[in-house]
């Protein structure tokens, strides 16, 4: 299996972040491409790659870059206008196979003609935004989430939660979960105690404080939450601090079902949202300001999401609203030190747009017929959705039981999704051809043993 080449335009948080986990990987070859040479000779002290300086909408920086043989271009800058003009060039001069392209503007995301066949030469757009809007609807929605992913286009759901005191399993091995919940089928993939990962046996028992994922159907999730711990109530009452692309976006998803109030402090930015949201109130003002909060009756507030530009805003005034009495306190955090430390304090999620961001960049950069990849735990761990292609001859899976498989250590096939049907993975399971399996792999570094595994012969890139 030859390397990789991929390019990647833009040394900035994401940047950095895809060039950490793209290099990590054997298979790769990745060159990384900024104006700043301070943050590429950083870049280059801790990792083996390639680093240019330079435009990286330039003909001559993409040529020294190496995009004439690149397999994958992947431009991540700060300006949407660069990111589309680097697609048009290294596919006009050098036919780039892929191009992915970060676009943050509304002002283009809405008009998917943009990004048809006969337009820009952009492959696939990702929007960090978007993904991270998404993301936090999908934890409002499942109150007591740290985590919830969606794979097979919904049907599947991998959900992340801390065991709580009181929760019916905790204290009880993983085989009981059928007694538990006789006519509903999950899959417990992985557990992290103590920052550890711990092997999901039968005979494992839950211990208050673990981490749990799971595998189930989506219409089972709420039941399986409930087992682990306490069903909390449904988030009624949201207050969202910031009304920039995210604030904005994830109020106008949530005030249909939800009593919303969004705090900004731009004068002209708060009037303006305020009159293209239907129901959402719109308060001017700082979400760190003690006042204004208990004013606003923060200690009724089921959610309070800090989603400015500003990381220590975030911080602060999430930590303020949890002590005057918020149930539950989300902030964006880029710095995944920062992350850490906050989620094992006083905010219960970090919400880090880097590692939401890079797991859909990681499905256009995955051998084999990759459909979904998230990253896990700041990117330690992955999921993945991948379909099975070959027969008996060309295939090392294709009718095998999942015994048979030898999957590496720290890896767990999690369910097979067969047309309508989801089967939860068991040792007896049989691989067919066109099933779509759900991986979940504890240390990425196994993760091109798993890409070998299960590329069979008629597979190929996307």
């Amino acid at each position: 299996m030859r390397a990789m080449k991929i390019v990647i335009l833009g040394a900035g948080q994401v940047g950095r972040t895809a060039a950490h986990q793209l290099a990590r990987e054997e298979a790769n070859e990745v060159t990384v491409v900024d104006t700043d040479e301070g943050l590429l000779r950083d870049l280059q002290d801790r990792l083996d790659i390639r680093t240019v300086a330079g435009n990286a909408a330039h003909p001559s920086v993409l040529e020294a870059a190496g995009a004439a043989d690149a397999d994958i271009l992947v431009a991540l800058t700060s300006s949407d206008e660069v990111n589309m003009m680097a697609c048009e060039v290294a596919y006009t001069l050098y036919r780039t196979p892929t191009k992915i392209a970060r676009i943050r503007s509304p002002e283009y995301t809405r008009h998917p003609k943009l990004f048809s066949a006969e337009a820009l030469s952009v492959d696939v757009w990702i929007s960090p935004e978007q993904l991270v809007t998404d993301y936090v609807e999908r934890l409002i929605r499942y109150p007591g989430a740290l985590q919830v992913l969606d794979f097979a286009a919904g049907r599947v759901r991998l959900v992340g939660l801390a065991a709580r005191k009181g929760g019916l399993l905790v204290g009880q091995k993983l085989r009981s979960l059928r007694d538990h919940i006789p006519n509903t089928e999950a899959r417990v993939v992985a557990i992290y105690r103590g920052g550890r990962s711990v092997q999901p046996e039968g005979d494992t028992v839950i211990e208050e404080g673990d981490e749990v994922f799971f595998l189930a159907a989506k219409d089972d999730i709420r039941q399986f939450m409930a087992e682990i711990r306490r069903e909390e109530k449904p988030v009624r009452r949201v207050v969202i601090a910031g009304g920039g692309h995210i604030g904005y976006s994830l109020a106008r998803k949530l005030e249909k079902d939800n009593q919303v109030k969004l705090i900004e402090r731009d004068p002209k930015r708060a009037r303006r949202i305020s009159e293209s949201l239907e129901s959402a109130i719109v308060l001017e003002g700082d979400a760190a300001d003690e006042d204004l909060l208990i004013e606003e009756n923060i200690d009724e507030c089921d959610a309070f999401v800090a989603v400015t530009n500003s990381e220590e805003a975030n911080i602060l005034s999430a930590m303020l609203a949890k002590r005057l009495g918020a149930a539950k306190v989300m902030a964006l955090i880029n710095k995944p030190s920062y992350a850490d430390l906050m989620e094992n304090g006083s905010i219960d999620v970090a919400i880090s747009p880097q590692t939401i961001t890079i797991g859909s960049l990681l499905t256009h950069v995955r051998r084999g017929d990759v459909v979904q990849v998230h990253a896990l735990r700041r990117g330690a761990a992955e999921a993945l959705e991948t379909i099975i292609h070959g027969d008996q001859r060309s295939s090392r899976v294709v009718g095998k039981r999942i015994e048979e498989i030898s999957l590496p250590e720290g890896a767990r096939i999690g369910c097979v999704v067969r047309g309508d049907q989801v089967i939860m993975a068991h040792h007896d399971t049989v691989i067919q051809t066109d099933d779509h399996v759900v991986l979940f792999i504890t240390d990425r570094r196994h993760v091109d043993q798993v890409e070998r595994l299960f590329l069979g012969e008629t597979s190929g890139r996307r």
